[in-house]
């Protein structure tokens, strides 16, 4: 049986609290390990380009979130705004010719009634496993493997082993809900640092213009100020569109978005 590989990175607190952020995005990346050179080796070569194009040093992490809003140790590369963009565009252009297949769950913290038993982490993880499950049972079966940061990791394996036994699905023929545990996922789940790992920054790429798509779209919100200086309100629509045509996200996740954004609560 074929193997995949899933690699998982967030944007947004994990906490009920709208203050902190308004959304939670998880995204996955799944791959075959038959594509997963092929993928290191464009993400290494793209790296490679930053570097001769903008002097984006090839080992230093991809951190999205701070790029835009020039923290950290992005602020001695001395980038203009249009160098910032520009690198962002050839970043999403490699991102959409891999090999693999995103899918982004957003939990949509201003919909949740039932707060004080809403665990905006379980409730994530579970509708992007899920996902993924389905995936390989539609397409001939495969085993997946997850591998994600350090951040919350003990709270993600308490999950995956949880479901692996109790995963209930609604079912339109009982007002009870059928059992299907989850039967694909192999292992824990993997910790590496997303410094070490091109494939959990391009997740932290991807899940943070998912999140600001969807403040922008569907919250009707303004981008953050800092952001707001390299981007417009459209900018993060087009790379979710370069994505899709690129084949990389996965449109069977929710068919009824056209992004394939898996929302809820519904």
């Amino acid at each position: 049986m074929e193997t995949r590989i899933a690699y998982f990175d967030e944007t947004g607190d994990d906490g009920i609290v709208t203050t902190s952020s308004d959304t939670f995005v998880l995204t996955s990346l799944c791959m075959s390990t038959a594509s997963w050179q092929h993928n290191f080796d464009a993400m290494r070569d793209c790296r490679r380009q930053l570097k001769q194009d903008f002097g984006f040093h090839i080992t230093e992490e991809m951190h999205t979130r701070h790029f835009l809003t020039d923290k950290g140790l992005y602020r001695p590369y001395g980038w203009t705004p249009k160098q910032r963009k520009d690198l962002l565009i050839q970043y999403t252009k490699a991102i959409a010719a891999l090999d693999a297949k995103a899918i982004n769950v957003i939990i949509d913290k201003t919909r949740v009634q039932h707060r004080a038993t809403y665990d905006v982490l379980k409730n994530a993880l579970t509708y992007n496993i899920q996902r993924i499950e389905n995936d390989s049972q539609s397409s001939g079966g495969w085993n997946f493997m997850i591998i994600t940061d350090p951040g919350r990791l003990a709270p993600m394996r308490k999950t995956a082993r949880a479901i692996r036994a109790f995963n209930p699905i609604p079912s339109q023929y009982s007002p009870e809900p059928r059992n299907s545990p989850i039967k694909n996922l192999i292992e824990d789940i993997l910790e590496k640092d997303s410094k070490e790992s091109y494939f959990i920054q391009v997740c932290d790429f991807i899940s943070y213009f998912v999140h600001l798509y969807y403040k922008v779209e569907f919250l009707h919100a303004s981008l953050p100020n800092r952001a707001a200086r390299i981007i417009d309100d459209h900018f993060a629509h087009r790379v979710l569109a370069t994505l899709k045509g690129g084949n990389l996200l996965n449109l069977d996740a929710a068919r009824g978005n056209p992004y394939g954004l898996v929302i809820y609560p519904r």
